[in-house]
């Protein structure tokens, strides 16, 4: 008969789970001691554009290659995919968002990113990652460094995903489009996690059902007729047609919705024109539409069209002129979780951070996620998204007596506490896919 090998970590694990819990939790400790914390530093200074992410996913595919993962990079253009085989069992999905926004940095932090890129309008534009995704990706590599470490207490697969683009939400569609789930496996569950400003650093939140909207960015072309300021009636005024567009769009949410259900259209970008005393002939608008059902969805896309068409023949625009309504180009659907999936993986996060290491999660916005794309296609994935708090008890208290408000994502001067963020970010990853694949051992 041969000797029954076992590791001292599984050992300790089935005779002193708490042993075990806390030997996890020194181990991440440790990583960012070691590594994690210089990661997040190099990542917050070098933040990178969508779809221009070609360092960073470099160096995160550079960081999973010591670890012995296997790595495919260029999925959907800058994505990359990693792959941690062991053993046979379910398939588990890990997604972490790689760019950064065009804001310039005025945080004030020694770290401040400092940098320029060109985006893929041709345009150099300041960079900040003023939404956490640095977090994300320290996040995704403290995760494959414990997961690599304790091949003993899992069994299957994992599938590192440094996605593209999710500020203009059209990575997560462009790596399927690449073939993700063809190449390397449909998952049996999708992972992610959003680090939270506003939130209290290092707890988690994770609901069942809806937690974003969808989102779609619409552009409208209003096609005039130029002319002189002076004679206004010899054209016809692109500006003035857009203009009633901005104020009749608001009546798609105010009157023709039921007041109890969410949606928003905001306009954006208004651009025209290059002098006083010139009627251009054209203006364009940009716009943002969120809904929280397809339906809802549907109806505001086609009621955008209608009413900015209604107004072109209204003025007397001739049909080949009439307003140009263009979307599809940046959206994403509605994000939800799975009831049953959250159940599993919420249940861990009590037993290992107690009911006080969790909050509720109120939406207060609209904001998308196409984190949607790896759960919601016809493969029917169950997905579990969830928050981590990430600003400092005290800027939380500060603004709690009437300080400064804590900045939001976006904001040029949002700032997370990376070290809590990110060594509970990597603790709730781990723990989460331990469950997922310890079951089919």
């Amino acid at each position: 008969m041969k000797p029954i090998l076992i590791s001292l970590t599984a050992l300790l694990s089935m005779l002193c789970p708490a042993a075990a819990e806390e030997d996890l939790r020194a181990a991440v400790v440790a990583d960012y001691e070691q590594v994690l914390g210089d990661l997040f530093l190099h990542f917050h200074r070098n933040p990178e554009l969508s779809f221009r992410e070609t360092a960073t996913a470099a160096r995160l595919a550079a960081e999973l290659r010591a670890l012995g993962v296997e790595v495919a990079e260029g999925v959907g253009g800058t994505g990359i995919v990693g792959i941690i085989e062991n053993g046979d069992g379910p398939r588990v999905l890990v997604r972490a968002d790689l760019d950064g926004l065009p804001v310039r940095e005025q945080s004030g932090l020694d770290h401040a990113s400092r940098v320029t890129q060109e985006d893929i309008d041709g345009v150099v534009k300041p960079v900040m990652h003023a939404c956490g995704h640095d977090v994300h990706i320290t996040s995704l590599i403290g995760t494959a460094r414990r997961l690599t470490a304790m091949r003993t207490q899992w069994s299957g697969t994992v599938m590192l995903v440094g996605q593209p683009a999710e500020e203009r939400i059209g990575g997560a569609k462009a790596m399927l489009a690449d073939g993700l789930y063809e190449r390397f496996g449909v998952p049996d569950f999708a992972l992610a996690f959003h680090v939270a400003a506003g939130e209290p650093a290092g707890k988690i939140a994770l609901e069942a059902g809806l937690i974003a909207s969808s989102s779609d960015s619409v552009d409208i072309t209003v096609r005039g007729i130029g002319a002189h300021g002076a004679s206004p009636h010899e054209g016809k005024d692109p500006i003035y047609l857009a203009s009633q567009m901005v104020v009749a769009l608001q009546g798609l949410v105010s009157r023709e919705l039921s007041p109890l259900e969410p949606a928003v259209v905001t306009v954006g970008s208004f651009h025209a024109g290059f002098k006083h005393n010139i009627i251009p002939d054209e203006a364009k608008l940009q716009l943002t539409v969120r809904a929280d059902s397809e339906e809802t969805r549907d109806r505001l896309l086609s009621g955008i069209e209608r009413i900015a068409q209604g107004i072109g023949r209204a003025a007397g625009l001739p049909e080949d002129l009439l307003p140009l309504v263009e979307h599809g180009f940046e959206s994403t659907p509605t994000t939800s979780n799975d009831a049953e999936l959250v159940e599993r993986v919420r249940a861990v996060f009590v037993e290992s951070f107690g009911e006080e290491g969790l909050y509720r999660d109120v939406r207060t916005g609209m904001g998308a996620e196409d984190f949607a794309y790896f759960v919601q296609t016809e493969h029917g994935v169950p997905g579990a998204y969830f928050s981590v708090g990430g600003s400092s008890p005290e800027d939380l208290a500060a603004e709690a007596a009437g300080g400064r408000p804590v900045p939001s994502h976006h904001s040029p001067f949002f700032r997370i506490e990376p070290e809590p963020a990110i060594l509970t970010g990597v603790e709730a990853m781990t723990r989460a896919v331990l469950e997922l694949l310890a079951a089919s051992k």
